[in-house]
């Protein structure tokens, strides 16, 4: 079965496609949105080596011409330096301004490719293979692309949305455990902020989805696709309500700022998720019973709730830097229960960081 959902932002709409063998109705589906001829492939070494081949040669024989540009694996590579061998490599290719990039892979190659595709001759058309529970769940839905700054996140990027959003959740069937548990942290944040049913849902079927069963897989990436496209459709440029998908990020890019990205953006964003519900319950916001719901589905997915070595003053700086702030004032997005968020921007920063242990 196909999920099939749209984005719907006038003359920028797009479908996302979910479901189990996607990648075998790929060229069916790509020439049902009109598009044809050459595209230029991006992916990584890793990704490449499980699915390139099966990918491209499927293109070929529905008579498309894909390009394979391949780039190491991580996220030191989503960088101005990568972006800059990849738009000399496009030229060589001789990619015209109606030549689509095609980013295959997990969040990384989906922001990076996706900054490309804005910039390049001005913007060219964009799609979206992702091939990760994270990147199918979250990234790559929305439109932001970017590319880091040194130590910091997304810091030169763009609010361009792909043509299409294709994600096959029978790859996800080759991810290690740790990358399921890392995009289960983004799918257990659109649950918190908008989806109560997802919430139980996750909090009755983990050991599935850690287990990799595809039918729940496909349910929970349908379900945290709908949250955001929804929030997308009513703020695409994250002027204010489309600010609550940031739940856990504040804290959680602070957490990869002080640790040079030597922790996992899933593993950053339960660790904010976990310090953010202690700050709402604290201020009265948040009951102790959901505090302890939330606590408990993201240690039940394996992900940690504390950081015992906080590294304030690095995290502190890291704060410092989060693309939200305004007037000085760092926004804090709060739950006040299951389904329910608030944004704040009164907490003090030292408040956050004490809350990362518990």
């Amino acid at each position: 079965m196909v999920e099939r959902i749209i984005v719907a932002l006038g003359d920028r709409s797009y479908p996302i496609y979910i479901g189990d063998g996607m990648l075998g109705k790929l060229p069916e589906i790509i020439s049902a949105n009109g598009v044809s001829g050459r595209l230029m492939v991006i992916s990584n070494e890793l990704v490449a080596r499980l699915h390139a081949a099966k990918f491209t040669d499927s293109l070929r024989a529905a008579g498309f011409q894909p390009e394979l540009i391949v780039i190491p694996d991580g996220e030191p590579y989503k960088s101005l330096a990568t972006a800059g061998n990849l738009y000399e490599r496009l030229a060589q290719l001789h990619a015209e301004r109606g030549t689509p990039i095609v980013a295959l892979g997990g969040g990384v190659i989906g922001d990076l490719a996706g900054f490309v595709a804005a910039t390049y001759q001005r913007g060219v058309p964009f799609i979206q293979i992702p091939t990760t529970l994270l990147a199918q769940a979250d990234s790559s839905i929305g439109g932001k692309v970017a590319v880091n700054v040194g130590q910091l996140k997304n810091m030169a990027g763009a609010f361009y949305q792909p043509k299409m959003v294709v994600s096959d959740t029978g790859v996800l069937k080759t991810l290690p455990l740790a990358e399921l548990q890392n995009g289960l942290a983004e799918v257990i944040k659109c649950a918190i902020i908008r989806d109560i049913r997802l919430f139980d849902y996750l909090e009755k079927n983990t050991s599935s989805l850690l287990s990799g069963e595809t039918e729940a897989l496909t349910y929970i990436v349908s379900h945290s696709a709908e949250v955001k496209a929804r929030i997308v459709e009513q703020d695409e440029v994250d002027a204010n309500l489309r600010q609550i998908l940031n739940f856990g990020h504040t804290l959680g890019h602070a957490v990869e700022y002080a640790t040079d990205f030597g922790v996992k953006h899933g593993t950053a964003v339960a660790l904010g998720m976990a310090a953010a519900s202690r700050i709402a319950n604290r201020l009265g916001l948040l009951n102790e019973t959901d505090l302890n719901r939330i606590i408990g589905v993201i240690a039940a997915a394996g992900l940690p709730v504390s950081m015992p070595e906080k590294r304030p003053e690095a995290l502190m700086q890291g704060m410092l830097h989060d693309k939200k702030i305004a007037d000085g004032k760092l926004k804090f997005i709060l739950p006040t229960g299951i389904g329910s968020i608030t944004i704040r921007d009164d907490i003090d920063p030292k408040l956050a960081v004490e809350a990362l242990s518990g």
